[in-house]
């Protein structure tokens, strides 16, 4: 079997497309998700609120002992069952969302261990109210000391991303395989594809090497 360059240039706009379309989107809305849910449940947990605490952790061990693709099953197939129907995209943002979401956690809440604890009692200190203590003191300093980890969980939510062709999302890897399956001819749409995800996930990787070298942890 051959290269065919004519059919490469033929096919790769529509890869792109749809890489653009559905795998870039749904990467950077899930990532936003993950991001602001993660944060959202390590501060319940810093807080200790009695109920929503526990409630919180449980939760969080529950998503992260079951698959991925069990979860995005469970929203877009099995919702419609309780009177709950999501259009594809909009189940795969949530369920890569949420999955993630429950991994940043943990990062957020060792960020947030990691603020010396002289940080804490000035704010007491100052009497600072709870929302300046958190929006300016330490969540800063939280977030500086974990942006390389969020960021290599936003490369591997980018890299499972395919799992949302299961659910009928036409995302990258799911149109190379519908582009070879119309033509019987698989080597080019699924080599284009893995190099359209490596090209875009290798920079990322070398910038937070980068970012972990040059970000040190607070104390």
């Amino acid at each position: 079997m051959s290269w065919d360059w004519d059919y490469t240039f033929a096919i790769l706009p529509e890869l792109l497309q749809h890489f653009v379309q559905y795998t870039l989107v749904a990467t950077v809305l899930g990532i936003a998700v993950a991001a602001t849910l993660g944060l959202a449940f390590a501060i319940v947990r810093q807080l200790r609120i009695p109920v929503l605490s526990q409630l919180t952790t449980a939760f969080i061990e529950f998503i992260r002992s079951t698959p991925l693709l069990i979860q995005l099953f469970f929203l877009f197939y099995a919702l419609p069952g309780m009177g709950i129907t999501l259009a594809p995209m909009t189940a795969g943002v949530i369920g890569l969302g949420v999955h993630y979401a429950c991994y940043c956690a943990d990062v957020y809440r060792s960020g947030i261990d990691a603020v010396p604890k002289g940080q804490w009692e000035a704010t007491v200190a100052l009497q600072l109210p709870p929302h300046v203590t958190w929006g300016r003191v330490i969540l800063p300093q939280a977030v500086r000391n974990v942006l390389p980890a969020l960021g290599n969980y936003a490369i591997a939510m980018f890299k499972e991303t395919p799992f949302l062709a299961l659910i009928t999302v036409p995302e990258l890897l799911r149109t190379a395989r519908t582009i070879g399956g119309d033509t019987y001819e698989y080597l080019e749409p699924l080599t284009l594809a893995g190099l359209i995800f490596l090209a875009a996930s290798y920079p990322t990787a070398l910038l937070l090497r980068r970012m972990e070298r040059r970000l040190k942890p607070a104390g």
